[in-house]
């Protein structure tokens, strides 16, 4: 009995006393040269990486992000001009790699541009969905398509502020029709969503 309780003892003050350890970052110039690494605070029990990449006209701005977080979900998301890879995992300094980019994967799903929701984005990676959020605020709609990986395609079935959120499977199942008025703050939605929860 006295060996039991000594082993029980022993494990809690070794495991009492590890935390877990992340690098951290933000960049927005699509580079982490300056991460450092910190003890996540109680209650995160994961490392992240994200990387977004996003393209207005003929500039694009990458943005990478790395933290302690309470909880994550790997995956991504291209919404053509909107790209958010999230990769999420639980030991120490895990995260020292940036979120992949991932290679073309032959898929095609519909985007939105502002304009029209007409034109394709090539998908990667494992995004093997098709994904079409619709928002409707003070009587105007917002649409936003694109590719998406089933993991994201799950989280998404709630999220708050937007009212219909759907997925396919198969080339282009996600519709050509519709009309954008305000796809940044949808975008920007989704990204936040994924970023507090």
């Amino acid at each position: 009995m006295d060996l039991q309780i000594s082993v029980f003892l022993l494990f809690i003050l070794f495991t009492a006393g590890h935390s877990l350890r992340c690098y951290e970052c933000m960049s927005l110039t699509g580079s982490c040269a300056d991460q450092k690494l910190k003890t996540c605070p109680s209650g995160s029990s994961q490392c992240m990486s994200l990387t977004t990449v996003a393209q207005f006209g003929d500039n694009s701005v990458k943005v990478k992000i790395k933290d302690c977080v309470p909880a994550c979900l790997s995956g991504s998301m291209n919404f053509g001009i909107i790209k958010v890879t999230i990769s999420c995992c639980n030991s120490d300094q895990c995260n020292l790699q940036d979120a992949p980019d991932p290679n073309p994967n032959g898929k095609k799903c519909y985007y939105c541009d502002g304009k029209s929701c007409s034109k394709t984005v090539s998908c990667s990676g494992n995004e093997d969905h098709c994904i079409k959020a619709t928002e409707t605020s003070g009587g105007q709609s917002a649409v936003g398509k694109g590719c998406a990986s089933k993991s994201m395609c799950d989280a998404t079935a709630s999220v708050p502020g937007v009212a219909r959120i759907s997925c396919c499977e198969g080339n282009l199942c996600n519709g050509a029709q519709s009309v954008s008025q305000s796809f940044l703050f949808l975008c920007c939605s989704l990204l936040s969503y994924f970023l507090l929860h």
